[in-house]
């Protein structure tokens, strides 16, 4: 698989600090977390 781009890895993980701080429950965390790569993967899919 192609890596993502560096800004697209800097928002990942900015968001997933955002997530952690904000959602206590950790399988609600998880699930957030899971559709932010479906998200994106997706879009780096169609662009190649």
């Amino acid at each position: 698989m192609k890596r993502m781009p560096q800004s697209i890895r800097k928002f990942i993980r900015r968001e997933k600090a955002r997530i952690r701080r904000e959602v206590l429950d950790i399988k609600e965390q998880e699930g957030l977390i899971n559709e932010l790569y479906k998200k994106y993967l997706i879009k780096i899919k169609e662009k190649v």
